[in-house]
C-alpha cells in the first residue's frame, strides 16, 4: 500500500488532424480521435493515459469516454493508484469490452506508480530490455506520388522499414507500389505488407503470392478478423511469414491462435489487449508457441506511443521492431511538451520515471472536442 490516494479524474476528448489521409483495407482515417485520461493524487502527482479507438476495429471515442467517466471513475476515486492489478480486475468485472479505456486507466496508474517508485514503466512490468528499436512507417496515402515524397524524406531521416497498407484499391496498385520501392531502394528497404482484412479469403493466397516476388518481411491480416481458420490456412501454405492483428486481441485469443497456429507473428497493441500487462501476456503465449511479435499501434498521440514503447522495451525478444510513427510522421501536431523521441529511424525509450513524457495542457485545450468530464 502507498500513502497516495486518487483525488481527481479528468477525461479529455481530442481530435488532431492528420497530414494526409491514410487508406486501409478496413477504411480511411484522417486524424487522431483519442480520449486522454488525467488522474491526480492527493499528493500532487498526475498520471496520464490514452484510449485510442478505431470504430471499425476496437471501439469509439465517445464510448471510451463514457466507459471511463461513468463506469470506471467511481471505483477509482479515493483508491491507492499503486494497486494496478487490483484496479484492472475491477475494470474487467464491471465493464465488458472497452479495452482502450482499460488501457488508458492502466497507463495512468503505472505512470503514477513509476513517479512514486522512481522506476520507468518498462521496469515496473518487467525490465528495460532495450533502449531503442527500429521504426516502421505505414505507406497508406492513396496518392502514391505524395507517399514517395514522404518516403524519400524519411529515408533521409534514417527510416528503413516501410509497411504497405494494401487491399483498399486494385491489386495492380499494390503490386506497382511494392515494385517501385524495391526498384528505388533495392535490398536496403525492409518492405512489409498489411491488408487490414482487405482480401476475400478465397482469393487471398493468389494475391499474396503475387507480392512475394518483392520479398516482404511479413504479410499482416489479409482476411477478416473472424476468419481465423482461413488465416491459419494461409499461414500454412504461404512461404512469407503471416501476421495476425485483428484476429488476436487478448490472451484468450492468443491461446486459441497458438493452438491452431493462426499466424507466424502476433501484432502487440495496448489498445486491443486492454493494457500493457495483458499485451505482455499475449507476448508470453506467443513466445511459448514459437510465434514472433511486433510492436503495433492504433491512431495515437505521443502519449500512447510512449506506453507502447515501454511495452516493447519489456519484451524479451524483439526482431521485427515497432511502428510508433503517428506522432512524428502522421499527425499534424502532438500533445506532448517535448517531441516523441524518434531519431535516425529509431524509437527511443523514455528514461524518466513512469511513462517519461509530459502532456501539454494548452494542446489538450486546443484540440478538445467536448467539455472535460470530471
Amino acid at each position: 500500500m502507498s500513502d497516495h490516494k486518487i483525488q481527481q479524474i479528468r477525461i479529455h476528448q481530442i481530435l488532431i488532424p492528420a497530414k494526409a489521409v491514410h487508406s486501409h483495407g478496413s477504411g480511411d482515417v484522417a486524424g487522431i480521435n483519442s480520449v486522454i485520461l488525467e488522474v491526480v493524487t492527493d499528493t500532487g502527482l498526475t498520471g496520464w493515459g490514452e484510449a485510442s479507438p478505431w470504430p471499425v476495429f476496437t471501439g469509439t471515442r465517445e464510448g471510451n469516454a463514457a466507459a471511463l467517466h461513468v463506469h470506471l471513475r467511481p471505483h477509482l476515486m479515493g483508491q491507492d493508484p499503486v494497486q494496478v492489478e487490483k484496479h484492472m480486475a475491477m475494470a474487467d468485472r464491471v465493464l465488458v469490452g472497452h479495452p482502450e479505456a482499460k488501457a488508458a486507466m492502466e497507463m495512468a496508474l503505472l505512470d503514477i506508480t513509476g513517479q512514486i517508485t522512481g522506476l520507468q514503466v518498462c521496469e515496473l512490468v518487467g525490465a528495460r530490455m532495450r533502449d531503442d528499436m527500429g521504426m516502421s512507417f505505414s505507406v497508406a496515402n492513396p496518392d502514391f506520388n505524395a507517399d514517395l515524397e514522404d518516403i524519400a524524406a524519411m529515408w533521409e531521416d534514417g527510416v528503413r522499414i516501410f509497411k504497405f497498407k494494401t487491399g483498399f484499391a486494385e491489386h495492380s496498385f499494390d503490386v506497382m507500389r511494392a515494385e517501385k520501392l524495391r526498384q528505388l531502394y533495392g535490398d536496403e528497404i525492409d518492405i512489409r505488407i498489411d491488408y487490414n482484412q482487405g482480401l476475400r479469403a478465397y482469393d487471398a493466397v493468389r494475391c499474396i503470392r503475387d507480392l512475394e516476388q518483392f520479398r516482404p518481411t511479413f504479410v499482416e491480416q489479409p482476411v477478416k478478423m473472424h476468419e481465423r481458420e482461413a488465416l491459419a490456412h494461409i499461414t500454412h501454405v504461404i512461404d512469407t511469414p503471416i501476421m495476425a492483428d485483428e484476429s488476436v486481441f487478448d490472451p484468450k485469443g492468443a491461446l486459441y491462435g497458438a493452438q491452431i497456429r493462426i499466424a507466424d507473428v502476433f501484432s502487440l497493441k495496448i489498445m486491443k489487449s486492454g493494457g500493457i500487462r495483458r499485451a505482455l501476456e499475449v507476448a508470453a503465449i506467443a513466445r511459448a508457441a514459437g510465434i514472433e511479435v511486433y510492436g503495433g499501434c492504433m491512431f495515437e498521440t505521443g502519449l500512447a506511443h510512449a506506453a507502447g514503447t515501454h511495452l516493447m522495451a519489456a519484451v524479451p525478444d524483439l526482431h521485427l521492431q515497432a511502428e510508433f510513427y503517428m506522432a512524428t510522421y502522421y499527425a499534424a501536431d502532438d500533445i506532448l511538451v517535448d517531441p516523441f523521441p524518434v531519431r535516425h529511424g529509431r524509437i527511443h525509450v523514455p528514461t524518466a520515471p513512469g511513462l517519461g513524457v509530459k502532456v501539454d495542457p494548452d494542446k489538450l485545450a486546443h484540440y478538445a472536442q467536448a467539455e472535460v468530464l470530471e
